[in-house]
């Protein structure tokens, strides 16, 4: 697979809604179908990641493994990111995702906030919070506390 660039080529962070919003749609393009190379290539190399309860991944090797074992985990990945705030070098956004679990054939879905810290034009720091559920069942809060 090609790598196909986070972007066209700017050294700079999105400085409008208008780039954020861009920006945020690109990456959401290359998770279908996943372009790992692309989605590495789009982060500093000393990136720092905190995906939920996945111990913190540092620099651009962890990511990759990362990354290429959510792919080959996550079959037929459906996923919409929708852009919600630019702070200076934030973006905030929120996702929400459906895939098949490759090891159980389970029809998986989730939803999640997260943000990103830009520095050059490319994510150096990537904070993930999300809930992820069977998609046959019905969840919730109500139901987690019980």
């Amino acid at each position: 697979m090609s790598v196909q660039p986070l972007r066209k080529e700017q050294a700079r962070n999105p400085r409008t809604v208008e780039e954020a919003r861009a920006f945020v749609a690109h990456v959401e393009s290359l998770f279908m179908p996943w372009n790992i190379d692309a989605l590495v290539a789009g982060f500093t190399d000393d990136c720092v990641v905190r995906f939920g309860t996945v111990p913190e991944l540092r620099g651009r090797a962890a990511l990759r493994e990362f990354f290429t074992a959510r792919s080959a985990r996550q079959k037929n990945y459906r996923l919409d990111k929708q852009f919600r705030a630019l702070m200076g070098e934030v973006i905030a956004n929120v996702w929400s995702g459906e895939w098949d679990d490759a090891d159980t054939g389970a029809r998986m879905r989730g939803f999640g906030a997260e943000t990103w810290v830009m520095r050059d034009g490319k994510s150096a720091v990537w904070e993930a919070a999300f809930n992820v559920a069977r998609a046959d069942q019905a969840g919730g809060v109500a139901e987690m506390l019980r």
